[in-house]
């Protein structure tokens, strides 16, 4: 699981069918303090996330597809939560 923060939307007029009706989103990963990490990943929103918003992200394939219900589908990341606060203790 990934802790990220919604960068952005990927808008695509060509893709698999599987993404039609999905939204894509840009999340940029975070380390667990909330400071800026390394990478980013592009996720469909399985909950209603917005730019600048804290999200979970499930970044595995078999999991992901598990959370769709489609074991078929093409697909690694998906946002499963946004969060509202975190705390290291």
């Amino acid at each position: 699981m990934i802790l990220g923060r919604v960068s952005g939307e990927v808008v695509a007029t060509i893709k698999h069918g599987f993404y039609v009706g999905h939204r894509l989103l840009m999340v940029d990963r975070l380390n667990p303090d909330g400071s800026a990490g390394k990478g980013y990943v592009v996720a469909i929103a399985n909950v209603e996330a917005g730019v600048g918003d804290t999200v979970l992200v499930v970044d595995e394939g078999n999991s992901a597809r598990s959370i769709v219900g489609d074991p078929a589908a093409p697909l690694r990341s998906v946002i499963v939560g946004v969060v509202d606060e975190a705390t290291i203790g």
